[in-house]
């Protein structure tokens, strides 16, 4: 039996404690803390033993195993080091931290412990783009020559957020970079980031853009191409699509219903899913069971600190990038 805390109760806190408490076996939420009375609410409902507005309720709690870190990205370093330093497995939500040096230092830290850490990239886990990577496994495409990947969002997040998120390199498009990554198999070499604010003028007070087209180049010679925009007025759009030697490999939108209305106007199809919480429902259960299965068979990390410290690197690039309006050669 793993014995969990979670930090943070807000949309993805609630995800996976909902997750850990009613889908997964031989684990138990003993401690939640989170700074408001809504969330400590919820998990109580959710039948966490221990509910608090205070870190060392799980910081020095010895009969927890393991601790899932979903508080606001600029207390993630702060609190992995805590945790590992307490001695404790962690599931941190992507990003390390906002600041790459500071991301960096964590790391080395996590390194020098040997503290298991699982970054929360969720997309690997959806069973479209698994697969996309098992039939690119099996040589089914040949040897890939281009990666394009959409990212769009529904509408976007509050001002309040963007101001604290890092930016949209680090907060948004940082999944689709480690989907690069995972998709590919090998490394960036070079990033090129072209970015503005075309929605909100607000977001571009906050020093931020909303709209940005990113190009990497990797090891082996390939490309990718990562779209992003944080508003899309049709919903969640997240395709991907692999050109190969020997053919392509694709992943569309699934939609709220496989329903289709055909007549003399034409053909009808339903809306795009809503958003994340949505498309990537099944996926959350995956990743976190995969955490879980990890630390009962003493297993390496299926997404590692690395991992995510690499495409902290990719999103320092990009915004060096977009900076400069010139490639920025990565150094690893």
């Amino acid at each position: 039996m793993i014995k969990i805390g979670i930090i943070g109760m807000g949309r993805m806190g609630k995800i996976h404690l909902k997750n850990l408490s009613e889908n997964i076996d031989n684990v138990e939420v003993v401690a939640v803390v989170n700074p408001s009375e809504e969330g400590q609410k919820f998990a109580l409902q959710y039948g966490a033993k221990n509910v608090s507005n205070n870190i060392n309720s799980i910081i020095e709690n010895q009969e927890i195993d393991a601790v899932v870190i979903c508080s606001p990205n600029n207390t993630h370093s702060e609190y992995t080091i805590k945790c590992a330093n307490a001695g404790k497995a962690i599931f941190c939500e992507k990003p390390i931290d906002m600041s790459l040096e500071k991301s960096i230092e964590t790391i080395s830290i996590i390194s020098e412990l040997k503290t298991p850490l699982m970054i929360g990239f969720n997309q690997r886990f959806d069973k479209n783009f698994s697969k996309v990577k098992d039939e690119i496994n099996k040589g089914k495409i040949g040897f890939i020559r281009n990666l394009h990947i959409i990212s769009r969002d529904p509408q976007p997040p509050p001002i309040s957020y963007i101001k604290k998120s890092g930016g949209l390199f680090k907060d948004m498009t940082i999944h689709d970079f480690d989907m690069a990554r995972f998709i590919m198999g090998c490394e960036v070499e070079e990033v090129f980031a072209y970015g503005n604010c075309l929605i909100d003028p607000e977001i571009g007070k906050a020093q931020d853009i909303d709209s940005a087209t990113v190009l990497l180049k990797f090891e082996n010679g390939a490309l990718a191409t990562i779209e992003n925009s944080r508003e899309a007025k049709y919903g969640y759009d997240q395709r991907l699509e692999v050109l190969g030697s020997n053919g392509m490999i694709k992943v569309d939108n699934p939609l709220k219903t496989g329903v289709k209305i055909s007549t003399e106007k034409g053909t009808v199809s339903d809306r795009n899913l809503n958003f994340f919480m949505d498309r990537y429902e099944a996926s959350y259960l995956v990743e976190m069971s995969s955490f879980i299965n990890a630390l009962i068979n003493n297993k390496p990390m299926p997404v590692t600190g690395e991992d995510g410290l690499k495409a902290m690197l990719i999103a320092e690039a990009a915004n060096s990038s977009l900076a400069q309006n010139h490639p920025i050669k990565l150094i690893t």
